[in-house]
């Protein structure tokens, strides 16, 4: 059962959704908020796998949100639930920490998907978002290798897997695309936090556009 929690100021939008998690099987809403005013509370109280996240919300929005989750919880995956799609939220969602950035139009069947993708280890991005990621990721590459990126020391199929890992691909679709076992991609990764110095997927995607590392 995949545990739900739900932050979403639109109280239709929310109850619908509550609706469409709860009468699917495999899913369980644990909660659902306007808000992320208690959202360390919550997090506490409700154990949640997956949380589906607003960003423009009254009170505390879904990116300081995040950042607040982030604190406390690296393990359970954030989605970004939102109408926004521009560079500037998409990158601010990333770097603070978002496993995924689903526009609200996404079709009820493709948000179970992307809900069960993210428990898994997936990064499930609607396709107009991944757009934006991969023009960021050129943007950066093209830009020129920062300083640091020298310094991390990854090997060239570390550095192959990190940039699938900032494309949003699942561990699954790495080891497809390179031609490896599920569990040399788990190796590799983990060479790669190590070396990194992070503890996350979304951590490691951040720093790789920080740094500009691949």
């Amino acid at each position: 059962m995949i545990r739900v929690l739900i932050y979403e100021d639109n109280a239709m939008l929310r109850d619908g959704l509550t609706m469409l998690i709860n009468g699917s099987d495999g899913f369980e809403v644990t909660g659902s908020y306007r808000n992320c005013n208690h959202v360390e509370e919550d997090m506490k109280q409700h154990k949640p796998d997956v949380v589906l996240m607003d960003i423009d919300m009254p009170g505390v929005n879904g990116i300081e949100g995040l950042k607040l989750i982030r604190r406390q919880n690296q393990e359970c995956k954030v989605l970004m639930l939102t109408v926004f799609d521009d560079r500037k939220n998409v990158f601010e969602a990333i770097t603070a920490g978002a496993d995924g950035y689903l526009l609200k139009k996404t079709q009820p069947t493709k948000l179970l998907e992307y809900l069960k993708d993210a428990y898994e280890g997936g990064a499930p991005m609607t396709s107009s978002i991944a757009k934006q990621v991969i023009q960021m990721f050129n943007q950066y590459a093209e830009s020129g290798r920062n300083s640091k990126g020298e310094e991390y020391n990854l090997r060239d199929r570390e550095k192959q897997v990190l940039q699938l890992l900032v494309k949003g691909y699942s561990y699954k679709m790495i080891a497809s695309e390179l031609f490896i076992s599920i569990e040399t991609v788990r190796s590799h990764i983990k060479n790669i936090y190590e070396k990194l110095h992070v503890n996350s997927k979304s951590e490691a995607v951040a720093k790789a556009f920080r740094d500009k590392i691949v």
